[in-house]
């Protein structure tokens, strides 16, 4: 995870709070994606903040939103953030993506960023096209990350990035009808954190059927990556995209020999391998079948043990 300074194509600018900045002095509404953050410590609620964005931000304008930390001392689920974005719908006509949450590891570790049901944000915007969903937040008292299937027109990419992401939303988004949807990106992460998915869970997907414009598909942070390449190397949906990432997980040799012995790759313009376990003789074999598809990918430190091998996202 990296500071954001872009999203969706614009410049990232944070709401200042009341008083600190004349209203006159702030962007045209349209120029940026506004960033809300309660400043971690700070001193606004996020209601409070929510209220102030409503009231000096021409709302009509607003093309994307950055949610930032939420919370006020100990962390707390971003249901009631969903709940104030979705029941304002219609103070944003514009709004085309949306990021829950721009937090970083200093402010609260992936793993426990607390998410909720997120269905009514794609539900309330039907003209949104970029969706990025941080964190999960699974516990024994919070449900945490939830998705319903849906049918949306409009959504083009849709990215989960969890250090553990429960298969039952891997299932939501396979189930999901998204006709315009180009890229996807999961990160599955670790089962000590609540990643349950399967290489199950992702057949509707991987069939070739479900999303008819992805061309980037990202099946990343995977404890079992070698099982998710293996699939991989015979699905479908691989020989419509343009390029594949499996990167950031426990992918060793055996995985590798699945891509080998699997359908050509040669049409991809680019196969991220980045944080895996392949020997120098498999990446390299890798890399020459694939030509002239561009694979890159730096080696994890190799252990013939593979209980050790970790995923490059978990807590």
């Amino acid at each position: 995870m990296t500071d954001t300074e872009l999203f969706f194509g614009l410049p990232v600018h944070t709401l200042p709070e009341p008083g600190e900045k004349d209203p006159s002095e702030l962007p045209s509404a349209h120029s940026v994606a506004w960033r809300l953050d309660c400043g971690w410590q700070g001193s606004l609620t996020f209601p409070v903040l929510w209220r102030h964005f409503l009231d000096t931000v021409d709302t009509e304008q607003v093309r994307a939103l950055v949610i930032g930390p939420w919370w006020q001392g100990n962390y707390t689920g971003i249901e009631p953030v969903v709940e104030l974005i979705a029941g304002h719908a219609d103070r944003f006509p514009a709004l085309r993506a949306l990021f829950l949450a721009d937090v970083e590891s200093e402010q609260c570790e992936i793993s426990w960023l607390m998410m909720s049901d997120i269905t009514p944000v794609l539900t309330a915007f039907p003209l949104l096209e970029e969706l990025l969903v941080r964190g999960c937040g699974q516990t024994a008292e919070a449900e945490g990350l939830r998705l319903s299937p849906v049918r949306h027109e409009s959504l083009r990419s849709l990215c989960f990035e969890s250090g553990g992401l429960p298969g039952h939303v891997v299932r939501a988004v396979a189930s999901s009808e998204l006709p315009a949807l180009e890229r996807l990106e999961i990160w599955f992460g670790s089962t000590w954190y609540g990643g349950d998915a399967t290489v199950e869970d992702l057949g509707p997907l991987l069939s070739g059927g479900t999303f008819p414009r992805l061309r980037h598909l990202g099946l990343q942070n995977s404890e079992i990556q070698d099982e998710i390449a293996a699939a991989v190397a015979s699905a479908p949906v691989v020989a419509q995209l343009e390029s594949l990432s499996l990167s950031m997980g426990t992918l060793g040799d055996l995985g590798g020999a699945a891509l080998l012995a699997g359908q050509p790759l040669t049409h991809l313009s680019t196969l991220d391998l980045d944080h895996h376990y392949l020997s120098d003789e498999v990446f390299d074999r890798i890399r020459a079948t694939c030509a002239p598809a561009s694979v890159s990918g730096e080696a994890e430190d190799m252990d013939e043990d593979e209980e050790e091998r970790y995923v490059a996202v978990s807590e």
